[in-house]
């Protein structure tokens, strides 16, 4: 689809600015850098490339900071054009608003002290505290793999880091990707226990309901798929730091 015929992508141009809602704390993800300003990972370099595609010029962004729980919102009431971050495609959420993508895939994961040699996977969480994120995927991946850990639920993903740090909680379960990035920042106090599990989770990048800017930007994410961009902006913000070589094959996109 052409910026002219995607009445999404003409009212960015329009403006001459994309306003967009992410997070500024997610290492792999989408990092504010303090020195000089800008945004970096995996997430940041795709809402760069695609403002970019529809403005010429990848700094063009109107920047919006949203938790678990507010994404939704912020699109609902207009005040993001596009939300990108680490965002699970889900049916509930897929009635409120519209996904294009998906982009990426990740499973849950789970994240234990250093020295914890009693869990050695999800199936070692039964009677133990787990932490988890509110208004993440992580309460059902917990009600159907761990019934009986006793879940306590964080409102952002540093509160459940902490909780599990002071030993306040025994696990964190969340996304594998959010663990990875936890541990690509150097917290050796902490490990991962047992491989990714659940079901394969698709990251979407969230548009206002029934928007004509999924199909654009489902058009934008083939050629740079087809093209190697995707595979670059991989390794350059998630391989290289966590020491991972073998590059992910894109998900099939609709």
């Amino acid at each position: 689809a052409t910026i002219a015929s995607s009445t999404w992508a003409s009212k960015i141009k329009q403006a001459g600015l994309l306003r967009l809602g992410g997070t500024q704390t997610s290492n792999l993800f989408s990092l504010l850098n303090e020195k000089d300003g800008k945004m970096r990972g995996f997430d940041a370099g795709l809402a760069q490339l695609i403002t970019r595609y529809i403005l010429g010029d990848g700094a063009k962004i109107q920047f919006t900071q949203v938790t678990s729980s507010t994404r939704e919102q912020v699109l609902i009431n207009d005040q993001a054009d596009m939300v990108l971050a680490t965002y699970s495609i889900t049916p509930a959420r897929a009635e409120k608003i519209s996904f294009a993508g998906p982009y990426y895939t990740s499973q849950a994961g789970v994240l234990v002290k250093a020295n914890n040699k009693a869990i050695q996977s999800y199936n070692d969480l039964g009677g133990k505290k787990v932490a988890t994120q509110a208004g993440s995927t992580g309460p059902a991946i917990l009600a159907q793999f761990a019934p009986k850990a006793v879940v306590q639920e964080f409102q952002t993903h540093q509160e459940a880091l902490d909780g599990l740090r002071q030993g306040r909680v025994d696990a964190y379960v969340t996304d594998y990707t959010l663990l990875l990035n936890a541990l690509s920042l150097g917290t050796g106090d902490a490990q991962l226990a047992g491989a990714p599990f659940g079901a394969q989770d698709p990251y979407g990048i969230g548009l206002p309901k029934g928007s004509d800017g999924v199909a654009f930007i489902n058009g934008f994410l083939k050629k740079v798929e087809a093209d190697g961009t995707w595979a670059k902006l991989w390794t350059i913000s998630i391989g290289q730091r966590t020491g991972s070589t073998a590059v992910p094959t894109p998900p099939a996109l609709p």
